[in-house]
């Protein structure tokens, strides 16, 4: 933990990083690096592309649900022990995909999402109808916990573009699973639940702002990005906010992951 002074005194603070890392096979040292270099209170994984996790640094507490070279998510968390609630999201038994984890550290539910992209967006195809459920049902689970007054925050890769500024071209992605007026309609669910986008808050018209580049046509070098990549806080959690910011480091890495870090710091006490 960091310790920042305030006016009245010293409060600690926390850090809580979220990362798509497209295969910790593959890049299993860039997470040990991000996690000596950045020293983060707790970090969320995405897509992680297996069964079982790697050796990572021996202080971080890991919770983790994954399957066999598809999907998968963890929560690693230093200090206190943490509880784990959920590794499946409710309201489909049926539904076995490993892309959802929720958990109880520092008094905070921590839940890790990995959002199902959704395309291609077609009459033939069921991915698009099932991440508008998925969505759904998260808007359901979050709905609970806000209504039994939980703090919580919902962190990871939600295959979201909410506004046009979080596009470097918009028009390339009309009709995309991931800028969709349904998929717009369940983000604004969100937010009319009473959470806030943690990155908005702070940096409320900020553009050229992205986590994710593919690979294809330069676009990392380009900055030709997108913004999927997010933290949604429920108020309790929202008053604590102190920074947000993109780490573009990782990124420029060699073998890099399409995506880099979001870093959310809170306080542990509201100001």
């Amino acid at each position: 933990m960091r310790v920042r002074r305030i006016f009245f005194g010293i409060a600690m603070t926390l850090t809580i990083a979220s990362w798509n890392v497209n295969s910790i096979k593959a890049r299993q040292e860039h997470a040990a690096k991000f996690l000596e270099e950045k020293k983060p209170d707790v970090l969320f994984l995405q897509e992680l592309k297996r069964e079982s996790l790697p050796e990572l640094p021996s202080e971080y507490q890991i919770n983790f649900v994954g399957q066999k070279t598809y999907n998968g998510v963890a929560i690693l968390t230093r200090g206190a022990s943490a509880q784990l609630i959920s590794s499946q999201l409710a309201g489909d038994p049926d539904d076995l995909q490993a892309r959802y984890l929720e958990i109880e550290w520092e008094g905070i539910r921590l839940i890790n999402i990995y959002l199902p992209n959704g395309n291609p967006v077609s009459a033939d195809s069921d991915k698009f109808p099932y991440k508008i459920k998925w969505m759904g049902r998260l808007y359901n689970r979050l709905k609970e916990l806000k209504e039994g007054n939980i703090p919580f925050l919902v962190g990871g890769d939600f295959n979201v573009i909410p506004r046009e500024i979080d596009c470097y071209d918009p028009s390339a992605w009309v009709g995309d699973a991931l800028f969709h007026a349904q998929t717009h309609k369940m983000w604004r669910m969100f937010l009319n639940l009473g959470l806030f986008d943690a990155f908005r808050i702070l940096h409320p018209d900020k553009r050229d702002s992205y986590t994710f580049w593919d690979y294809q046509g330069g676009a990392w070098p380009r900055n030709r990005g997108i913004r999927i990549d997010h933290f949604l806080l429920s108020p309790a959690i929202a008053d604590r906010l102190l920074s947000c910011s993109i780490d573009l480091t990782p990124r420029g890495w060699e073998k890099a992951s399409d995506h880099t870090p979001i870093l959310i710091e809170l306080s542990t006490q509201t100001q």
